[in-house]
């Protein structure tokens, strides 16, 4: 059985489901895939919003669900001082770490200085900082992001998520089944356990 993830590191729910997701892997045995998207082109794409459009929204969801979330999960959430921001150099740049085929470490390492522990990755010498930290060369990876074979590939993986119905993320697959949401963990895990007591 696997498991498609598609995410934005600037996403807070992407970064939950990132930190509940080893768990399931572990319990169900499922392999997960990294699909690295842009949720601004999805969203424009698509026709959907963000939620911090709508103030409330974005109050409710950055004051009391995801901290609760994360409370409920064990999960720590300390918010990037420098969000919301701009995450393409970041995006680009996981699309450089899969072909490094380190994209697990990559998206590890952003999302929990980010989310966790509340970098500013606005700041492009704090994004390089957590990057040499975590064994990667910063300097090379933002050369190779800056290519347009890298640029045309996070667009064309956006564009292919909106054509598979994607509307916003965290999105995830099981075959042709599409669930959104990291709220929609526990299905996906039945889900998982269901099909693979079926092989």
């Amino acid at each position: 059985m696997v498991l498609e993830f598609y995410f934005d590191l600037a996403s807070p729910p992407s970064y939950i489901a990132h930190e509940r997701l080893p768990g399931i892997v572990e319990r169900t045995g499922a392999a997960l895939i990294l699909k690295p998207v842009l949720a601004g082109g999805i969203f424009k794409l698509s026709g959907n919003s963000p939620p911090v459009a709508v103030p409330a929204k974005r109050t409710y969801m950055m004051q009391v669900e995801l901290p609760r979330l994360a409370r409920e999960h064990g999960i720590v959430l300390n918010f990037d001082p420098g969000a919301p921001f701009d995450p393409l150099p970041l995006m680009r740049g996981a699309m450089v770490a899969a072909q490094l085929d380190r994209l697990g470490e990559y998206t590890g390492a952003l999302f929990r200085a980010m989310w966790r522990d509340a970098r500013d990755l606005s700041d492009p010498a704090v994004a390089a900082d957590v990057l040499n930290a975590a064994g990667f060369d910063a300097e090379m990876i933002g050369a190779r992001s800056g290519a347009q074979s890298i640029k045309t590939q996070l667009i064309e993986a956006t564009e292919a998520a909106v054509d598979r119905g994607l509307f916003g993320v965290p999105t995830f697959f099981i075959g042709s089944e599409m669930f959104f949401g990291q709220d929609r963990l526990s299905s996906i895990e039945a889900a998982l356990d269901a099909g693979i007591s079926l092989q």
